[in-house]
């Protein structure tokens, strides 16, 4: 568990505040003196990547009380986004489950809002890396500053006390392309989302979904249409995308002929996309981002698939193919 200082700082600034999606500044004094406000949120009651949302926000019931430390001056910041908070959690915080966590501000200079996903590196006074934390902070504006924050709930370091925070990580999806495995079904009466993926002795698979949110029968026949993306959103060219993965490996899915789909409301399809980060001779390819178009006629979604394609120079997709194990958790809850 982590060591703590002497004095616990008296409240402000509460991490509940930080939370909260978008474009919009806290209030007086939320910032800026290292206070900590008795209604403080758990970080245990953030939702982090990958989780659900609940269908509820949180309440601003008091509910811990972090213990303040410092960060270096200037406070860390990497593409836009700059630390502002770090903050050690124990048995006296009254929240269970969380060593760490750290608040964090992302300023959008972009001209459309996006959605931005953060990830912290936490380290030890010894430099040893702590672990990580990331966040979604969604629908910045343009020219608006969002707020988020970041908990990490165990150590690498067993008792060893974390002192500092850095960004590891800013990845940014424009919000009229961002892609979704729950909440509001979007206009197109789809959900497009890529999965974690699985890697293994340098072969990379990407498990991309589609499921029906809508109301009406959605019709997919062959393979979607992919544009590659680099970290500043330019367009990377000299990327094979080839049809099926034969090409990249056996056993990895997405190699059966393509097959004309009717998905029903809340039925689901899905395919594969697979590489290898093999580098030799050349420049490395590194493509984040992976614009994708589910059929002609649709609009594109933007997913972070991270493709580390080395020198490669080949990225297979497979066809699409209806998804037997997906279970529709909103049925009856569509427009």
């Amino acid at each position: 568990m982590p060591r703590f200082p002497r004095a616990v700082p008296p409240v402000l600034a509460g991490l509940l505040l930080l939370t909260a999606c978008g474009s919009h500044d806290g209030p007086p004094g939320a910032g800026g003196d290292g206070r900590v406000r008795a209604q403080a949120l758990c970080p245990s009651d953030y939702t982090q990547y990958g989780a659900t949302p609940s269908p509820r926000r949180p309440t601003a019931t008091a509910s811990g009380t972090p213990t303040s430390l410092p960060l270096p001056s200037p406070a860390p910041e990497e593409n836009g986004v700059r630390i502002t908070k770090l903050y050690a959690w124990g048995p006296g915080s009254g929240c269970a489950g969380v060593e760490y966590s750290a608040e964090f501000e992302v300023a959008n200079t972009t001209d459309a809002a996006a959605t931005y996903t953060v990830t912290l590196a936490f380290s030890s006074s010894s430099g040893g890396a702590a672990g990580t934390a990331d966040h979604v902070v969604e629908a910045v504006g343009p020219g608006r500053t969002g707020k988020g924050a970041a908990a990490m709930h165990t150590t690498q370091l067993g008792d060893a006390e974390v002192t500092g925070v850095k960004v590891l990580k800013v990845r940014s999806v424009p919000v009229a392309e961002a892609s979704s495995a729950s909440g509001p079904c979007p206009k197109a009466g789809v959900r497009v989302y890529a999965d974690r993926g699985d890697a293994a002795m340098g072969l990379r698979v990407v498990g991309l979904h589609l499921v029906n949110c809508g109301t009406r029968p959605y019709e997919l026949d062959g393979y979607p249409r992919l544009e590659l993306q680099d970290e500043e959103h330019a367009r990377v060219d000299g990327v094979e995308i080839l049809r099926g993965t034969q090409g990249i490996g056996s056993g990895i899915g997405g190699q059966d002929a393509p097959q004309p789909l009717t998905l029903q409301p809340g039925e689901a399809a899905a395919t594969t996309l697979a590489w290898r980060n093999t580098t030799q001779a050349g420049t490395p390819v590194n493509a984040p981002y992976a614009r994708v178009w589910a059929k002609p006629g649709a609009g594109p979604v933007t997913v972070v698939p991270e493709l580390d394609l080395g020198t490669t120079g080949r990225l297979g997709v497979g066809p699409w193919r209806r998804d037997e194990a997906y279970r529709d958790p909103g049925a009856g809850a569509r427009p």
